[in-house]
């Protein structure tokens, strides 16, 4: 039968993911619609931003933190494009992102002495075989297999190379060890619940050198160059924009931020990421059908949670009918508007992936959980 009660919230997408809760658009009204980004209050609203992020996420000082292009993927590939390649470089990868940034340095900037450190999804590579002589580039937190690195603790506080860190799906909901890391990127639509379009970059001291005396042998468009001169664009970290940005996605990034303030701060969220994960571990731990796509509790992720049908009667089928089952499966619950968006990334293995970043309530969570058994029953028949 149906479960009666029904998550107040269905949305559980992992990007744009949902909303703080009691958000409405109504609170946008002190939104500077209709001013140029480079009028003085718009620039203070954008510098807002920057300050009360480096604030709540304790960003070490002598960092530069700002708003820059294209969400995550428009930070992380500025960095790449204008940072590596006076270094060998070793890269992470064990989902489709850092198979994205490996693309990238092999394929795209073409550099010649790069070591892959690659895993399945659901796996993590051997963190000690990394060489921190060398340029690290590496994702904290994979979204699309639900696979995070434990900490921080395996990065050295001394190394020769810069560690480039793609944390996306971790900045505001994991100890995400800022010290240890000179390139960090994020954007407003994960764990903040922002809108889309805009990433934030956080640049170490020694980024910032390599940025000021390393010029690469290649074009750069002009929403990669973060120098002019040889020296660094300081503009673009006190709130002044390479392009336009939305100022109504400025103000909903504020109001994010209040929330977050309210709510306990980095620890808050944390907290709230953590009670979700553990929530669905309580369930994993009593279902039969479902099990963690990551085995090891200490790299799994608590913001996108990713589960994989074990039940034989789904794994007995071909990897294109177990697809089309998981995509079944998780039509059935949009279409009965429990949730939404929880079907597994498409290069992922079959299975369903749920947004448990700290927008998202537990008793929502806790109310989803029984209807993922319903769902799974409807679809084995």
């Amino acid at each position: 039968m149906k479960p009666e009660s029904r998550p107040n919230r269905p949305q559980f997408s992992s990007g744009p993911c949902a909303k703080p809760p009691g958000w409405s658009a109504d609170q946008l009204g002190r939104a500077l619609t209709g001013r140029s980004h480079r009028a003085g209050p718009s620039k203070k609203r954008l510098k807002a931003v920057i300050d009360r992020s480096k604030s709540i996420l304790s960003i070490p000082a002598d960092y530069r933190l700002g708003i820059v292009p294209a969400s995550d993927t428009g930070a992380i590939e500025m960095a790449l494009w204008s940072m590596l390649g006076p270094r060998p470089v070793d890269v992470m990868a064990w989902e489709s992102f850092g198979e994205g940034w490996v693309s990238d340095i092999q394929k795209q900037l073409k550099l010649d002495d790069v070591t892959l450190h690659a895993a399945d999804y659901g796996e993590i590579p051997d963190l000690a075989k990394v060489n921190f002589d060398n340029d690290v580039v590496f994702t904290w937190n994979g979204t699309t297999s639900g696979v995070c690195v434990p900490d921080g603790n395996w990065i050295p506080d001394t190394r020769e190379g810069l560690v480039f860190c793609d944390a996306t799906s971790a900045v505001f909901a994991m100890d995400v060890a800022f010290s240890k890391l000179d390139v960090v990127t994020w954007s407003w639509q994960k764990v903040l619940g922002g809108e889309a379009a805009h990433g934030m970059l956080a640049l170490s001291p020694r980024a910032v050198e390599r940025l000021e005396t390393f010029t690469p042998d290649r074009p750069l468009p002009k929403i990669f160059r973060m120098t002019k001169g040889g020296k660094l664009i300081e503009g673009i970290f006190n709130g002044e924009t390479i392009n336009t940005p939305s100022m109504l996605c400025v103000e909903d990034a504020l109001l994010s931020l209040d929330w977050v303030e309210a709510n306990g701060g980095k620890e808050g969220m944390r907290d709230r990421s953590t009670a979700n994960l553990q929530a669905i571990a309580n369930w994993v731990e009593q279902t039969a059908w479902v099990d963690f796509l990551a085995s090891d509790a200490g790299v799994r992720s608590s913001t996108s949670i990713c589960l994989q049908i074990v039940d034989p009667w789904f794994t007995a089928m071909e990897k294109a009918d177990r697809a089309a089952t998981a995509k079944k499966l998780s039509a059935l619950l949009d279409t009965e508007g429990v949730a939404y968006d929880i079907n597994s990334y498409k290069a992922a293995p079959p299975g369903l992936r749920i947004w448990g970043g700290a927008t998202v309530e537990t008793t929502d969570i806790e109310a989803l959980l029984p209807w993922l058994d319903w769902a799974f029953a409807e679809v084995k028949g």
